[in-house]
């Protein structure tokens, strides 16, 4: 009987800016774990990131689970790096002050449109 060895792809790889991607795809494995906690399956995944394939999704999803609390405690810290940058952008940039802004451009006469 022959005997089939293959390496398979690392499911799961950290690119330049310490962010985690599924294969060697820009999708991020928060994506897809936001999936599968919601309920969406393999074949649903890969339909939403189509530059996914079925096995690299489940190769992600294999990975999520074998290392769950590394995972999780990652997306926590994600979580709570995209809120202090939130943060920073909305001090920065205050939503009523950009509101205001726009009005008295769009109210400027001088304003070309």
């Amino acid at each position: 009987m022959a005997t089939l060895t293959e390496t398979l792809p690392k499911p799961v790889r950290m690119d330049s800016y310490g962010v985690l991607r599924v294969g060697n795809t820009r999708v991020s494995l928060d994506s897809v774990v936001y999936g599968f906690n919601r309920g969406e399956d393999a074949a649903t995944i890969q339909r939403n990131f189509d530059t996914l394939s079925l096995a690299e999704v489940h190769g992600a999803i294999s990975y999520y689970l074998h290392n769950k609390e590394k995972v999780d405690v990652y997306l926590a810290e994600q979580e709570n790096e995209f809120e202090r940058m939130r943060a920073e952008h909305e001090a920065k940039y205050s939503p009523k002050i950009t509101r205001e802004m726009l009005l008295a451009r769009k109210n400027d006469p001088n304003c070309k449109q």
